[in-house]
C-alpha cells in the first residue's frame, strides 16, 4: 500500500455523517503511512427522483470501493437502506468489515452481523488491519512490544 495504489473505501451511510461515520475517518487518519480513498459521499443526497435515485447513487459510490465498512449502530437508524447497501455491496463481491457499536450501547441485529465477513471493534489497529486482510488479502500480523520495569 502506498500513495500510489490507496485503499478504496466505502462507509455506509444515509445521506448524512452521524458521529460513528466520522469517527471511522478519525481512526484511518490517524495512522501514519495509511492511505485511502473514500468513495462515500453522504453529502451527495438526489433531490429528485426518490427511492431509485438514491439507490443509483449509492451504488455508483460502492462500485469504485474495495470494501465497504459498516458502523453496526448505523443500522437501526434504516435498516431498508443500510441493507441495500450491503445486498450491492455482496452482489458485487466487495468485502463488508462491521464496526461495532461505540461502547456497546447498541443492540444489534444478529442477522446483519452475520452478512459482515468481519466484526471488529473500535480501534485503529484492528480497523486498518481488518481494511488490509478483508481488501487485498494482505497478512497483517502485528506485534507489540511492551517495556516494563520488574522493580
Amino acid at each position: 500500500m502506498s500513495e500510489n495504489n490507496p485503499f478504496r473505501v466505502f462507509v455506509t451511510h444515509l445521506f448524512q455523517e452521524n458521529e460513528d461515520y466520522r469517527r471511522v475517518f478519525e481512526h484511518l487518519e490517524s495512522r501514519d503511512n495509511f492511505y485511502y480513498t473514500n468513495f462515500s459521499n453522504p453529502d451527495n443526497m438526489p433531490t429528485s427522483g426518490g427511492g431509485d435515485a438514491i439507490k443509483e447513487e449509492l451504488r455508483n459510490q460502492i462500485k469504485e470501493a474495495e470494501i465497504v465498512i459498516l458502523p453496526l449502530a448505523i443500522h437501526p437508524e434504516n435498516p431498508s437502506l443500510i441493507g441495500f447497501q450491503l445486498d450491492y455491496a455482496q452482489a458485487s463481491k466487495k468485502p463488508v468489515m462491521g464496526i461495532q457499536a461505540f461502547g456497546g450501547t447498541v443492540a444489534i441485529d444478529k442477522n446483519i452481523i452475520e452478512r459482515c465477513d468481519d466484526v471488529i471493534d473500535w480501534n485503529e489497529r484492528t480497523i486498518i488491519s481488518g481494511i488490509k486482510r478483508l481488501a487485498r488479502n494482505e497478512d497483517t500480523a502485528q506485534r507489540e512490544t511492551i517495556d516494563f520495569d520488574l522493580e
